[in-house]
């Protein structure tokens, strides 16, 4: 299996012959693009190789050459479903009434009322297939099949939560999964449905990856490789897949019509790398939420001259020795369903959208569009906001994620006072500088204020729930302290 995986001679040949070959731009399509949709399942910011990683990771490192990558791409959640709500949807998961993990035992989903990106591209003509985890309800009206997408194969939730299915359609095919073959199964799932779709007319493939969540699995071509780990074998074999998806638009004749892009549901859980950044999966520092974004549309996305690369085992601290075109306008999950409608002429829902078309921003046209602040939930609790370069924190948990419960339980609590970090200078979120602009801590607090009333009354007890605490007072960047009766 390992003669799949793209050699770096190989790789930066092809890649220098296609800059070559290529006009940096071509005039509209005829008809809609197709869109392929890769997500990974607690990937870290810093877990592949255009973004610091020494793991090696080819094929999404011809991506980033031949496409754009986002620094300061966001999910909404710090856990699956959560994420995986307003990446469908293009709503706060708050909004949408999926703001914790589901349960393969729970009766409820995504609620029928909202449109996933899926039943948006229907009306316009797409053939639609989900590959890989759902998540957002097994009852079969919450399954892929019942939410526009013409077909599924996959696991409907995460990889440790039992019972252990493989379904395809709504049919459990497969009990308990066979993990160590999953990656490649997928894979196969993802290319048949290309070749089947090139020739019927445009598509969208939703292929969301089971790994690097855990338990780990690997198949035998790529096990012990890395150098570092199952974790990084994992990784690798995820890349793989990449290539194969990225091959299969070659060998339909699609290439330059498809828009593909890569990212993760939120950070990275016990291994992994968050990058530079602090917190991972569950906790509302940038760790736990900020993740790679790489989108490739030849012609239609704009890239920079080729570069020198780096071995792929050597890990990079610096974006200005890395391949192709890098933005760092702030982005979110919640902007890739109103960007595809825009590419693709669908409806967008009836339902407000919190997320913005970002295509100006891909394609190369801005560098930046306008977004209104961008709110981190952890469940129904609002802990921080971001505007421009500033995020500020005015609430966390009285303990770390996945850590036991302190003695009195776990409560969100207010912070006794705000923190605020700037992110373009501080992205480690180090250094508190709320008490040298005032200025900017009043101006988010206002927008959080203005903006609470328009959520759900869940979003709004829990606020006036944790701001009701009283408090010890901690120093800055400390977990809250609750005074009790």
């Amino acid at each position: 299996m390992q003669d799949h995986v793209v050699s770096r001679r190989t790789f930066l040949r092809a890649a220098g012959g296609a800059i070559a070959a290529a006009p940096l731009i071509r005039s509209q399509t005829p008809q809609p693009p197709n869109v392929i949709l890769i997500l990974c399942d607690d990937l870290g910011y810093g877990d592949i190789h255009s973004y610091g990683s020494s793991i090696a990771t080819p094929n999404l490192d011809r991506m980033a050459l031949e496409g754009v990558r986002l620094r300061q791409f966001y999910s909404t959640s710090n856990v699956c479903s959560p994420a995986r709500a307003a990446l469908l949807t293009g709503r706060y998961a708050t909004r949408v009434g999926v703001p914790y993990v589901l349960s393969p035992q729970d009766t409820v989903g995504l609620p029928l009322s909202e449109k996933t990106i899926a039943e948006v591209l229907k009306p316009a003509g797409f053939s639609t297939m989900c590959v890989g985890k759902w998540h957002l309800g097994t009852q079969p009206q919450f399954l892929p099949t019942s939410r526009g997408f013409d077909a599924y194969y996959g696991i409907p939730y995460s990889n440790d939560q039992s019972p252990s299915v493989l379904m395809q359609n709504t049919s459990v095919i497969e009990s308990p999964v066979q993990l160590d073959t999953l990656t490649q199964r997928y894979t196969q799932q993802s290319v048949d449905f290309i070749a089947r779709s090139s020739k019927t007319g445009p598509f969208f493939l939703y292929l969301a990856h089971t790994f690097p969540h855990i338990p780990l699995a690997v198949s035998t071509g790529f096990k012990g490789q890395s150098g570092l780990g199952m974790y990084g074998d994992v990784i690798e074999e995820i890349d793989w897949s990449v290539g194969q998806v990225l091959q299969a638009l070659q060998d339909n004749g699609i290439d330059d019509t498809t828009l593909v892009m890569f990212t993760s549901d939120n950070g990275p859980w016990y291994l992994g790398s968050p990058g530079k950044l602090r917190g991972r999966k569950g906790s509302s520092y940038d760790g736990g939420v900020r993740e790679p974004f790489i989108a490739r549309f030849p012609g239609r996305i704009q890239r920079d001259a080729l570069v020198a690369l780096r071995s792929p085992r050597t890990a990079v601290d610096s974006w200005s020795i890395l391949p192709g075109r890098v933005n760092g306008a702030v982005a979110t999950t919640l902007d890739i369903l109103p960007t595809i409608a825009g590419l693709c002429n669908a409806k967008l829902p009836s339902q407000p959208m919190d997320g913005v078309d970002i295509w100006p921003i891909l394609s190369g046209a801005q560098d930046s569009v306008d977004h209104d602040v961008f709110l981190y939930f952890d469940g129904w609790n609002l802990q921080c906001a971001r505007l421009g370069a500033w995020k500020l924190h005015v609430s966390r948990y009285n303990d770390f994620p996945y850590s036991p419960d302190p003695v009195g339980g776990r409560y969100n609590l207010p912070l006794p006072n705000p923190e605020l970090y700037n992110l373009e200078e501080d992205p480690d979120e180090s250094y508190n500088v709320a008490a040298d602009q005032p200025q900017m801590v009043a101006q988010i607090q206002a927008r959080i204020k203005a903006l609470l009333p328009t959520f759900p009354v869940d979003v709004i007890n829990a606020w006036n729930t944790t701001m009701s605490q009283q408090v010890y007072g901690e120093p800055d960047g400390a977990l809250p302290v609750r005074v009790t009766p």
